[in-house]
């Protein structure tokens, strides 16, 4: 599993970022302190509410500003919605913001999805965002194009059906996920272990595995996708269930493709299921 490197060292409590020496990601604005979400005494867990798109659209409507929080830091930056009728296309509002979202993309623009929170007034709203600027732009803010947040019950403009990884992320941000994870069926779990492998979330992989003894084995994963819907493999075995799969590995070579067998199982039939770790990788 490819594993991101980190730019800054988090302090505890107000989570001083130690920037290095040089410009930190926006043609000369340097941040030599990140505001974080705590530095003004937000308690999160009294403050967040779970809306839909539909309701979210309403509080942020087009051309309205709002902070954007990282789940996981808690850095923030603000941002101006543009667009979008089915999820917000939006810009960071200045080159320090997006200085700031650069920096908790480690640097590098990213499809990947991060849960986040939007803060606007006393609203908290678990959501979901990428980090990489792609169509048009119209503020003066470095930031080449525009990026998505996605809620629950928005969709793609294209497919007009919600995207996984947002959707899965939207679960981390809200404190739902263990618990969805704590009953999902097997189909659900291959799927939950597929998107955080894609996403690079090892918090959200290290839930779907029953030991950590074998995490050197993600470390050469990189990608992976059914080799058909999930949904479409019949299963007769209640305590095992197996996905064809396609995986990404490192070898020493380079990257390689590979078909693969998703396993995943429970020691009863009210039991919990588990991603097997070491099947997908078992070779023929």
């Amino acid at each position: 599993m490819m594993m991101r490197t980190a730019l800054c060292t988090i302090t505890i409590g107000i989570l001083l970022f130690s920037c290095m020496t040089d410009e930190l990601h926006g043609k000369g604005i340097k941040v030599e302190q990140l505001p974080t979400i705590f530095d003004d005494g937000t308690y999160i867990p009294e403050q967040i509410t779970w809306k839909t798109w539909e309701d979210t659209s309403e509080i942020i409507p087009r051309g309205s500003s709002f902070e954007v929080v990282d789940y996981e830091t808690g850095l923030y930056f603000q941002v101006q919605r543009r667009a979008g009728s089915r999820h917000a296309d939006v810009q960071p509002l200045t080159k320090v913001d997006t200085s700031i979202m650069k920096a908790i993309y480690d640097g590098k623009w990213s499809w990947k999805r991060r849960a986040i929170f939007i803060r606007k007034g006393t609203h908290l709203i678990p959501a979901s965002m990428h980090g990489m600027p792609h169509g048009a732009g119209a503020l003066a803010n470095n930031f080449p194009g525009h990026f998505c947040i996605h809620l629950p019950k928005s969709t793609t403009h294209r497919s007009s059906k919600e995207d996984p990884s947002h959707q899965l992320m939207i679960m981390k941000a809200s404190d739902r996920l263990d618990d969805y994870i704590e009953h999902a069926s097997s189909e659900q779990m291959a799927n939950v272990f597929m998107l955080a492998v894609n996403q690079e979330d090892d918090s959200i992989i290290q839930k779907t595995i029953e030991s950590s003894a074998h995490n050197a084995l993600l470390e050469n994963l990189f990608f992976i996708f059914p080799d058909r819907p999930f949904s479409k493999v019949d299963h007769k075995d209640f305590h095992l269930a197996e996905f064809p799969v396609e995986i990404t590995v490192s070898t020493g070579k380079g990257l390689e493709k590979r078909k693969a067998m998703l396993t995943v199982e429970r020691t009863s039939l009210t039991g919990r299921w588990y991603v097997n770790l070491e099947s997908l990788f078992q070779e023929d």
